[in-house]
């Protein structure tokens, strides 16, 4: 959409606690930190808060590729038996639910199903079939599933702060939805999102999401190696990490030496910026040979026109675009959101991302899991209405 539908009003960050890998570690602790971010975003818009649509990850994402078809012919009392049809909402919903009939694992449940497109009879790649008459109806959809005790967990430490909860969205494809344009999504991109403990991927094709994966490492892993290599605390190895080192080694200085913290009675050390910039390189060279594996396995035969979009806080590394654009062979720019108003120098850099998409998702969320909303409301009751639909099929 050319106009602006959505304004931001007030936003917060802190720290990140009792969560680790999309995996609560201590409930208490994670809803300590969201009752404070929740409290300073309300006191900046000056408006109480009563619903939320959260982002999740975690190594427990799962994504593939279905689809499903129904016959729309009747037979009537002609010569030929046979009447074609209109298609109707009622039958793409059906079709859909088909799709989505998968056999998963009893703690495991649909986070997504994304309709990539569909087909009337032997016409293909139909983005809307309403209306369009046929004798059969085909749907290719991608699904996203999840562990039930992870969504449920996460779900209920909000509640607890008396929020709603209207939905989960898997953070790329919120990401996505803040920072791509539909020619980018119909010729082909990937969205990479490089988060403190994984980095997450969506690929997107022919206007629709064709694969997506979680990588188990982050900007977190970058951090480690840097303490563990010249055996400093964590903390230290970030703040060298953000004010020192280039995700790219060789545009790094040689000769400038950076002084390492030293407990009393220790010898005082220093480190050459290029040597640190080189354990940034290897650890990013690393996500980068992972994510060339995961844009394979979307199985496209045309070239992603539109290259790579970097977005999450490990994007901010200095000279990162280089190195992906070098290691990838492909055209790579940093993700900024846009289609919201009034994000400028507030939020209108990479690591906002996924909580600005999560703000344009009731607007533009395409999800079938969401447009068949249970009248009973309430994210359980998607989860249930889903079951029962599997249930129901089988």
């Amino acid at each position: 959409m050319s106009t602006k539908q959505v304004k931001l009003l007030g936003i917060s960050s802190v720290s990140s606690s009792g969560i680790r890998r999309g995996t609560i570690t201590n409930r208490d602790e994670l809803i300590e930190k969201l009752e404070l971010v929740l409290s300073e975003a309300e006191h900046m818009a000056n408006i109480k808060v009563t619903k939320a649509i959260l982002s999740i990850t975690g190594d427990h994402i799962r994504s593939l590729n279905t689809q499903a078809a129904i016959a729309l012919n009747r037979t009537n009392g002609s010569l030929s038996g046979i009447d074609e049809r209109s298609i109707t909402e009622n039958d793409v919903y059906q079709v859909l639910d088909l799709a989505q009939a998968v056999a998963l694992p009893a703690e495991r449940d649909i986070l997504h199903t994304l309709p990539q497109d569909y087909l009337v009879d032997t016409l293909e790649a139909i983005k809307n079939p309403v209306g369009m008459t046929g004798r059969r109806l085909e749907a290719r959809v991608h699904l996203i599933t999840a562990a039930t005790t992870a969504m449920n967990n996460i779900v209920s430490c909000v509640e607890e702060l008396g929020i709603v909860v209207e939905g989960l969205v898997f953070q790329p494809v919120a990401s996505a939805l803040a920072t791509l344009q539909e020619d980018e999504m119909e010729l082909g991109i990937t969205v990479l999102e490089i988060g403190a403990f994984t980095t997450n991927i969506a690929v997107y094709h022919g206007g629709a999401i064709r694969h997506s994966a979680v990588l188990p490492i982050g900007a977190t892993s970058i951090t480690n190696d840097i303490a563990v290599m010249l055996q400093i605390r964590t903390d230290d190895a970030e703040k060298i990490k953000i004010k020192y080192t280039s995700a790219k080694s060789s545009m790094s200085s040689p000769k400038l030496e950076i002084d390492l913290p030293a407990q009393p009675g220790q010898l005082e050390r220093s480190v050459s910026e290029q040597e640190v910039s080189r354990y940034v390189e290897a650890r990013m060279l690393e996500i980068f040979q992972m994510t060339i594996r995961e844009i394979s396995r979307a199985d496209i035969k045309d070239p992603l026109t539109y290259g790579l979009v970097l977005t999450g806080g490990g994007s901010h590394l200095k000279n990162i675009v280089p190195l992906a654009e070098e290691t990838l062979g492909v055209k790579v720019r940093l993700g900024n959101p846009i289609k919201i108003d009034g994000i400028d120098g507030i939020a209108d850099d990479p690591q906002n991302t996924t909580v600005m998409g999560l703000l344009l998702w009731p607007l533009y969320a395409i999800d079938h899991t969401r447009l068949k909303k249970p009248v009973s409301g309430g994210f359980s009751g998607i989860i249930e209405k889903i079951r029962h639909t599997i249930e129901d099929i089988f």
